[in-house]
């Protein structure tokens, strides 16, 4: 079992940066992809990035390519979501999610990922 902790959400405005942390506990994090999910008011969850256990390789969604960084800490158990010039459209409810995985390539689909966060609050103002 992974317990996921997601930190970081808030209120900011149009242009503004937020970085999210998403804690693990359990079995050993470096074993573990991780990605970030979101679910924006009315919407299904979406993918938005995710990367590899050694922290080697990334994918992101297209709406957020260039303005936001996956990176991680396996010393920390922590995963960050370095999300800058947020625009209102990536208000959302942001989880961070994990499976068992030593491959080179990260999942994007949400079906893969079998361990998840409860989800912190970004609402971004315009």
């Amino acid at each position: 079992q992974v317990q996921l902790v997601e930190s970081g959400g808030g209120l900011v405005q149009a242009g503004e940066s937020l970085r999210l942390s998403c804690a693990a506990s359990g079995r050993t994090f470096s074993n573990y992809a991780v990605g970030w999910f979101r679910r924006a008011p009315g919407k299904e969850r979406e993918f938005v990035a995710a990367i590899i256990r050694t922290g080697g390789r990334t994918n992101y969604a297209d709406p957020v390519k260039g303005r936001f960084t996956i990176s991680r800490d396996n010393a920390k158990n922590t995963v960050y979501l370095q999300m800058n010039t947020l625009k209102p459209e990536d208000t959302a409810v942001y989880y961070c999610a994990a499976y068992r995985s030593l491959s080179a390539f990260v999942s994007m689909i949400e079906s893969s990922y079998d361990y998840w966060g409860q989800g912190t609050q970004v609402t971004v103002s315009s």
